[in-house]
């Protein structure tokens, strides 16, 4: 290859490094820049935002925020919907419509749509794109469009501690339990019982916790994970792991 056709090809892949370091910096720092806190409220004006909340930029569809309350320590993923009223702009009364409790995570473009009273515990911690709603369309007059016909509406309450995995649906009128775990892609209505663990569509309960039967029934395939202890280091915990790890230099290391 000829010398000038070599230092024009380095001197592209060059320009296009730096240009991609420049487009990613300039997005970071826009991010950082557009996440609302407490401190930043940006345009927002939510009821409450509990110290140590964030959103993340680019938020997603936000209104009726005098009526939602985010409790302290929530984390708020990208593309995140919260609303509050059917439509922008009505005056919803005294009360909130939409309450996360403490420590609640709702991941990337997850939907919470409240008309009606809807309620997270704390320490509820969301997939990405769960979508919870106290309204769903009603189809009984065959002769109008659905979409043009009132919704059916009705509370919907998230006990503290749950568990929501990617692209669960909690429809009108459900009523979760303490530390329930709702399975991906489930649909779930009505009521779950505490230390239930649901799956389907619709949801039905494949296991709970029953002290009086030794606990989980049918009982846990694999055992609970071993907690960190309190206080170990990063390279501590890689210590570890490379103790653990089988030497491949070592016939049958491992293989026990």
């Amino acid at each position: 290859m000829p010398m000038n056709e070599n230092l024009f090809s380095s001197w592209a892949a060059w320009r296009r490094r730096t240009a991609s370091r420049l487009v990613h910096r300039g997005w970071d720092a826009v991010r950082r820049a557009g996440a609302v806190t407490r401190d930043r409220p940006g345009r927002y004006r939510f009821g409450r935002m509990g110290v140590g909340t964030r959103l993340a930029f680019p938020q997603g569809t936000i209104f009726g925020e005098p009526w939602i309350q985010l409790g302290d320590h929530c984390v708020i993923g990208e593309q995140v919907t919260l609303t509050a009223g059917m439509m922008p702009g009505l005056d919803l009364g005294p009360d909130p419509i939409l309450h996360l409790g403490n420590g609640v995570v709702l991941g990337r473009g997850s939907h919470v749509i409240a008309s009606q009273s809807v309620e997270f515990g704390d320490d509820v911690f969301c997939g990405p794109y769960v979508y919870v709603t106290s309204d769903n369309h009603s189809y009984d007059d065959p002769d109008q469009p659905i979409g043009r016909q009132w919704p059916r509406s009705a509370p919907v309450a998230i006990g503290s501690g749950s568990w929501l995995g990617a692209g669960a649906v909690i429809l009108p009128g459900a009523r979760l339990g303490r530390n329930v775990v709702v399975a991906a892609g489930a649909v779930v209505r009505g009521e779950v019982p505490d230390h239930a663990v649901v799956a389907g569509a619709p949801a039905r309960i494949i296991r709970r916790w029953v002290p009086e039967d030794g606990g989980w029934q049918p009982p846990l395939r694999t055992p609970a994970p071993v907690p960190i202890p309190e206080g170990m280091t990063a390279e501590q915990l890689m210590g570890l792991a490379e103790l653990a790890e089988p030497d491949p230099t070592v016939p049958g290391d491992g293989a026990s």
